[in-house]
């Protein structure tokens, strides 16, 4: 419970990563209201159901626009949102089992579309809100309270996934690096299209990952996430691809579409080669 919203009840676990994946999203509209100067009333904030949705609750300072909808589907609601409004700045906040799972249908379309929103995924590798079922992105034979033998699908790559798909703008964050994900939020807002910033956020209670992505001198573990080489080209697919194939979690742009025409500009296009018709046209049209 807070002051600010008394009649919801929510909470994260203590460490839990989306503290930082949700300073980094504050940080990150700041930035880009005071660069382009315009009011937090510019963006919306779409979150489906999961851990990654309370973020419309707990945003602090000045608010967004907020609109917690329903499991899976809050890319179909920012298209609604962004098509009502071309203006505004829609972000989605999602998490690997809301935004991959029964929401992964609606990321191809949206690639071909190249709706012009941000999507920030919140990844801990288990349905946190539902008490740690393995979700698309649990890793083989993991157990579970779903899998209490062990899971029997291999673990989804989400940035594979993106590509694949066409999705125009792929990054990869996490949650510890606060400054390095506020910098990959900002310039997925900026993209003009379709922006994925998928970000690995731990769950303390159901999933920590923490020593096994930052890694731990004392416990004989290799960190696993590392930083983009600096000689990485994101303009490229394939480099994308082959950057993939590495061992580990790479931090950064994977890749970014230069040429990216986003629906609404689409949109524009078709509306002015349509022969629009007046009212009393459409009417007359109708009548017999």
């Amino acid at each position: 419970m807070s002051k600010k919203n008394p009649e919801y009840d929510f909470k994260w676990c203590p460490g839990c990563g989306d503290f930082g994946v949700k300073r980094a999203l504050e940080m990150a509209v700041q930035q880009r209201n005071v660069e382009l100067e315009m009011p937090m009333a510019n963006t919306v904030v779409v979150a489906g159901i999961g851990c990654s949705g309370n973020i419309v609750h707990l945003y602090d300072g000045e608010q967004p626009f907020g609109l917690h909808g329903i499991h899976g589907r809050s890319l179909p609601i920012s298209f609604g949102v962004k098509m009502a409004n071309p203006d505004l700045n829609v972000v989605v906040v999602s998490g690997d089992g809301d935004f991959l799972s029964i929401g992964g249908e609606h990321i191809a379309p949206m690639a071909q579309r190249n709706l012009n929103v941000t999507a920030v995924v919140m990844d801990n590798g288990v349905y946190g809100l539902t008490k740690g079922q393995s979700s698309p992105t649990t890793d083989l034979g993991v157990i579970t309270p779903t899998t209490p033998f062990g899971k029997l699908e291999n673990s989804l790559n989400p940035l594979e996934l993106y590509l694949t798909l066409g999705v125009s703008f792929v990054a990869s964050g996490f949650s510890s690096k606060i400054k390095e994900l506020t910098n990959l939020i900002n310039q997925g807002m900026k993209h003009p299209g379709f922006s994925v910033v998928h970000v690995q956020s731990p769950c303390t209670t159901y999933n920590d990952t923490y020593d096994l992505l930052k890694g731990n001198a004392k416990k004989g573990i290799d960190a696993t996430v590392h930083d983009v080489p600096e000689s990485h080209d994101p303009s490229s697919k394939q480099a994308a691809y082959n950057l993939l194939q590495e061992e580990g979690i790479p931090l950064g742009v994977i890749y970014q579409r230069d040429e990216s025409d986003p629906l609404d500009q689409r949109f524009n296009v078709m509306r002015e080669k349509a022969n629009a018709r007046d009212l009393d046209r459409q009417i007359a049209a109708f009548q017999i």
